[in-house]
């Protein structure tokens, strides 16, 4: 007989998961700006999403990736949710807004909220056996 794991969800059967979306950087501007950022999940840090921008927003030149709790997230889209770096609320019933707040400043990220839940759902999907 096995000894149960200590934390099922670092053991969970999943694989990394990256999910391609649009999103809009909110701005005083009313026209808003439209840009690809990748979701991503890897199940060696099970408790952890990342969001990426591309590197052309970055006054480095470089992808500028954001790592913050998945479950943040996940509360985020019901219901406003986040003290630090990172806060999450729903924007009506299909969108969602990601505040990121860093030394340089704030961005706040619009989401389609069902892209959002389409990638946590993935999150905890179980990985698909390798075919040979």
């Amino acid at each position: 007989m096995s000894a149960p794991a200590e934390n099922p969800a670092a053991t969970a059967d999943t694989t990394a998961v990256e999910e391609r979306v649009r999103a809009r950087v909110i701005t005083d501007d009313p026209l808003y700006r439209t840009i690809p950022v990748a979701l991503r999940f890897a199940p060696d840090e099970p408790l952890a999403v990342r969001i990426v921008f591309p590197a052309e927003l970055s006054p480095e030149g470089t992808d500028n990736e954001w790592v913050f709790p998945r479950a943040l997230l996940e509360a985020g889209l019901s219901s406003p949710t986040g003290t630090g770096d990172v806060r999450v609320w729903p924007c009506g019933r299909v969108q969602a807004v990601v505040e990121f707040h860093s030394p340089d400043g704030v961005a706040v990220v619009q989401f389609d909220i069902a892209a959002l839940r389409r990638f946590l759902r993935r999150t905890y999907a179980p990985a698909t056996p390798a075919t040979r």
